[in-house]
């Protein structure tokens, strides 16, 4: 699932915000990262309470819902990102680009000084463009919003690295951004699943187990092999009743349940990113012909392959 995650042509950003300061973000991006750099802002999820982060926090927001970062849950909305990303005034109004500062930098309101003593918050952003640049499993096994506390993770070297690299325009950028980012999200992930209060799921709790997690392995790695329980239980060493019992008792389902849900995800995400036929993409994740994938597809989605591609 983490393998999965695969930025491209990420959005990323630092910004520095000075009080008062609310900013709402109705991009719909599929997934946001932001790294708190300075300050004590407050992310308020379109559903639940607000949160107060920290310095060295990471907050991740799963979208399309908005969310709004502010220096107060009480200030007034002062601007809204939307798609593009654009800003505008809360009322819609085009908002100009004279306060961009620099590389990759945005900075809201009046500028005082630099060591922080005004109150402002600078922030490092990085967000996802498409869904099918993460996992759709990885994506559902998220809340919508998920803070990782400085103290819960190591990660700063990463988020000094990107920080540092927001701000150059050398060759290639865009594909350092994007890997620099990816690292950052999974190293966040991986931090955020290991707490007890995490409730991680399934899949992610079961790659220790010796004999599921080295199925899961194998499904993942290799979706488009014509697996077989009895296959998958050779090759784990125990039996298929044991194989079978083990993986339903700690995934939810039986293993042929959940490969046949894994090749349909990954057929969706082929057909919405990549121009591949559907004949292609049925073979890529393991089905025979098109015909095949289609009748599989419309029984998991409710709607053929070529219409869910037409329709994203």
């Amino acid at each position: 699932m983490l393998d999965g995650v695969r930025a491209r042509g990420a959005f990323v950003l630092r910004t520095v915000q000075n009080p008062p300061w609310s900013v709402q973000v109705r991009d719909r991006a599929p997934l946001s990262v932001v790294a708190i750099l300075r300050g004590r802002p407050w992310v308020v999820p379109s559903a639940g309470d607000a949160v107060r982060l920290d310095a060295g926090d990471i907050a991740i927001m799963r979208g399309p819902d908005a969310f709004t970062f502010a220096d107060n849950p009480r200030t007034p909305i002062q601007v809204v990102v939307q798609p593009g990303p654009r800003r505008t005034t809360s009322a819609g109004m085009e908002l100009p680009e004279v306060a961009d500062m620099g590389v990759r930098t945005w900075v809201n309101g009046k500028r005082t000084c630099d060591d922080g003593a005004d109150g402002s918050s600078v922030l490092l952003i990085g967000k996802y463009r498409g869904r099918g640049e993460i996992a759709t499993h990885l994506l559902s096994a998220l809340p919508p919003l998920l803070v990782i506390p400085r103290a819960a993770h190591v990660e700063s070297a990463l988020v000094s690295l990107l920080a540092e690299e927001t701000v150059r325009n050398e060759p290639g950028q865009d594909l350092v951004l994007d890997r620099f980012l990816d690292l950052l999200l999974v190293a966040s992930l991986r931090a955020w699943f290991s707490r007890p209060d995490a409730e991680a799921p399934a899949w992610y709790r079961a790659n220790g187990d010796p004999v599921v997690g080295t199925v899961l392995r194998l499904i993942h790695g290799h979706p488009g092999h014509p697996w077989t329980v009895a296959a998958l239980a050779g090759r784990t060493g125990v039996s298929r009743a044991t194989l079978a019992r083990r993986f339903t008792d700690l995934i939810g389902m039986p293993p042929m349940a959940y490969l046949a849900g894994w090749r349909i995800d990954l057929a969706a995400d082929l057909l919405r990113e990549s121009d591949a036929t559907i004949d292609s993409v049925a073979r890529q994740v393991g089905y025979g012909s098109a015909f095949a994938l289609s009748t599989a597809f419309k029984r998991a989605r409710g709607i053929s392959p070529q219409r869910y591609r037409d329709r994203t």
